[in-house]
């Protein structure tokens, strides 16, 4: 098992890392089409539209349609990146994802951007629930990269793999995590923070996936300074999981934590109960995201806030969870400069 030291905050950032990624890999894959649904600059690919316009399509506002066109396409061996929001990705068009893309075990990556309550657009633009749906589809692949040194690795690595694949991606500007010597990996779940040697026992692991890794290193800081042994793990990939690092993870720790910039019903915290359950693995857990609940429309901050998933809650939480009475240690908050990143 490997350990990667990651960068603290304020994070520098990097702009549009996936939208110059995918124009890297189709100058290199000519049967790659990008597929696109009115969102074009918000989905990063009118860097596609303008320097290889020729395999760009924009379907507009009809996503049930452009997963038929995606299909299609796929069918005709074209390897098929299709764009937009992440809940119009996966919720609106659902049926179509399911019967004609997965079913049929296409060639098409469906990117789903602006998941979770990072965007300010109310429960008709939050992507709360997509892990869990697409989750649920035979042969899907799912995937919620951290950072901008994930999100090129990332690109290539999903277009190597046969079949369908859902990989949901913050938009804008990307924080840069770790060192430039970071390797995603898809196959394993990484400690990215924390006691390398798993011979050592910890006091508290939290599975983390994608917005909220950084998130999770901010709080195990704040965590380690009463005294808490932690371990940040980085869950890339949720399906096919990792269910061998997870135990070997979940064994060595006194209580468990997950994180994710989802619902906590079907997504990562589901995903990490069943494998310790179906192991019989009698280690306490919680999970930190969205309850059984929609979110209102608000500001990213507020909402993150609002809804626990903060790094204060996840110290709060986390904390109590390996019984540590309050007052709980206060998570420092830094400065977001121009141009830099910091975890809510």
């Amino acid at each position: 098992m490997r350990v990667v030291q990651s960068l603290r905050a304020p994070y520098a950032t990097v702009l549009k890392p996936y939208g110059s990624a995918l124009v890297n890999l189709a100058r290199q894959k000519s049967n790659i089409v990008c597929l696109g649904a009115d969102l074009t600059r918000q989905t990063e690919t009118d860097l596609f539209r303008d320097q290889l316009g020729d395999r760009f399509f924009n379907g507009a506002m009809s996503e049930q349609n452009l997963m038929g066109v995606a299909a299609g396409l796929a069918r005709t061996g074209h390897q098929v990146f299709v764009n937009t929001f992440g809940v119009f990705a996966t919720r609106r068009p659902y049926e179509q994802v399911a019967m004609q893309i997965a079913y049929a075990n296409l060639d098409v990556k469906i990117v789903g951007l602006m998941p979770g309550l990072s965007t300010p657009g109310g429960p008709s633009h939050q992507a709360t629930d997509d892990i869990a749906l697409m989750r649920a589809l035979p042969n899907m692949t799912v995937i919620d990269v951290a950072d901008a040194r994930e999100i090129p690795q990332a690109v290539t690595a999903i277009s190597e793999i046969a079949g369908p694949v859902y990989m949901r991606l913050k938009r804008g500007e990307i924080p840069v995590l770790f060192d430039e010597d970071h390797r995603l990996d898809l196959d394993n779940v990484v400690v990215v923070d924390g006691e390398a040697d798993e011979r050592e026992p910890v006091d508290l692991t939290i599975f983390a996936t994608g917005m909220m890794v950084a998130t999770s290193l901010a709080a195990a800081d704040a965590l380690r300074g009463i005294g808490i042994c932690v371990n940040v793990v980085n869950v890339a990939c949720l399906k096919p999981l990792d269910t061998a690092g997870v135990l070997r993870e979940a064994r060595r720790s006194a209580a468990v934590v997950t994180a994710e910039n989802h619902s906590v019903i079907g997504g990562l915290g589901s995903a990490v109960a069943e494998v310790m359950a179906e192991a019989g693995l009698a280690v306490p857990l919680r999970r930190v995201g969205i309850q059984d609940t929609f979110a209102r429309a608000a500001s990213a901050r507020y909402l993150f806030e609002h809804y626990g998933l903060s790094s204060q809650y996840l110290v709060d939480n986390a904390a109590a969870l390996c019984g540590r009475d309050a007052p709980y240690p206060q998570v420092v908050e830094v400065p977001q400069e121009v141009g830099a990143y910091s975890p809510v």
